[in-house]
């Protein structure tokens, strides 16, 4: 895999553009829910079910339009999908209701299959050998979409709530443009799998995914490692707001932190990290780190003290791309498609339960003074969910080893 080719970059942007999307809805989009509700409670509920409906649409379709990218080929998949992409921005641009706001949530959860068929493309031209360099290379686009995202939607967004979407809408569309000259065919005709439904519904894959030889395992640690992530994210400004009483340009900054850690880790560290450590012990490690990161957010009593946390967790970056070079090596060439749709299916249904279940927390505590040490009540939750998901790592090192 050349990362200079224009397809690689393509690619890489693809994965940027989505998060990017994430990242520029986190420091704005509470503040535009705000605009069309009376109260916080209902504010954080509303917030909750906008994020949840993403989730949704992702959870059915990932693995549809990833074992469509299996039959049709990766390339015009990711090019519908990173156009679908640039046309939700525009209508969350110029919504005027909830009601268009869900709607555009909606096209948004279906149009996320660029991170599966991304994944999977690069898949396709990376030998298993060098797995784990590419699907880093994935992750540090995936933490320069939080950098640029969050720094985005914060500097625009404190002129208007709408001018991040319609530069995020701008850029997706030139994208799309941009990718049908450069971007080629990385699944060869011959290696294509017959499309069926039965076999492409989100069950169906998971359960297919699951019964993959020594995977199984690995999905509850990555289930559990990214409900508490999302947990963490679709609450981390109504929490920060509450403790530290942050504003659109203090959340936008502390997640460009966030994104400069991952970038560093998945882009520069994550190839030596894997040769020195292995991808089993290097999951073990970075969610041992991340557990003892949430308790440090849970504890600090000023804003600014978040920002060494960030800083010390960088093991807890390369917990992503370990895992999904594990399981991507446990599937064939032609089925890479539906695994990583089906592993972006997690994501999907993750996303639907995380901000259900964090927002419900955060609305209990919401009108409790700053001091209170309820108000961290997602970070402590986030905190458990990650040392859960450690504890199976280590059972399933364990299993590796004797069989």
């Amino acid at each position: 895999m050349n990362p200079r080719s224009p397809a690689v970059g393509f690619v890489l942007v693809c994965v940027f553009l989505d998060v990017l999307g994430v990242g520029l809805i986190i420091p704005v989009m509470p503040s535009l829910v705000g605009q069309f509700t009376a109260d916080a409670q209902h504010q954080s509920y509303w917030y909750g079910a906008l994020v949840a409906s993403y989730g949704l649409m992702q959870f059915v379709f990932s693995p549809v339009l990833g074992a469509l990218s299996d039959r049709l080929g990766r390339r015009p998949v990711l090019l519908v999908s990173i156009t679908g992409l640039g046309i939700d921005f525009l209508v969350m641009a110029l919504a005027d209701s909830l009601a268009l706001l869900l709607a555009a949530r909606l096209v948004g959860g279906i149009t996320a299959a660029t991170t599966s068929v991304s994944t999977a493309y690069i898949a396709d031209i990376t030998p298993p050998e060098a797995r784990g360099r590419g699907f880093g290379l994935l992750g540090a686009a995936f933490g320069l979409g939080f950098i640029v995202g969050p720094l985005l939607g914060g500097v625009l967004g404190a002129i208007d709530l709408r001018w991040p979407f319609l530069a995020a809408s701008a850029l997706a569309l030139v994208n799309a443009l941009y990718g049908g000259f450069v971007l080629p065919e990385s699944l060869p005709a011959e290696r294509r799998m017959p499309f069926s439904l039965a076999r492409a519904n989100p069950i169906s894959a998971l359960r297919a995914l699951g019964a993959a030889r020594g995977v199984g395992g690995l999905l509850w640690v990555f289930a559990l490692m990214v409900l508490s992530q999302f947990i963490l994210h679709a609450t981390w400004v109504l929490t920060t707001g509450l403790r530290f009483g942050w504003g659109p340009r203090e959340t936008g900054l502390s997640l460009f932190a966030v994104g400069v850690a991952a970038t560093l880790v998945q882009g520069v560290l994550l190839g030596p990290l894997i040769a020195w450590m292995g991808e089993r012990r290097l999951v073990v490690a970075g969610l041992a780190s991340t557990v003892l990161a949430y308790i440090g957010y849970a504890l600090v009593p000023q804003g600014w003290m978040v920002y060494p946390i960030i800083l010390v967790n960088l093991l807890g970056m390369a917990v992503g791309p370990s895992l999904q070079t594990l399981i991507s090596a446990s599937f064939d060439p032609a089925r890479q498609g539906l695994a990583m749709g089906a592993l972006n299916g997690i994501n999907g249904i993750v996303s639907v339960v995380a901000p259900l279940m964090g927002t419900a927390l955060f609305a209990q505590v919401a009108h409790l003074p700053a001091s209170d040490p309820r108000t961290a009540v997602t970070l402590w939750v986030g905190a458990v969910l990650q040392l859960v998901a450690c504890l199976l790592a280590v059972r399933e090192g364990r299993r590796h080893r004797r069989s």
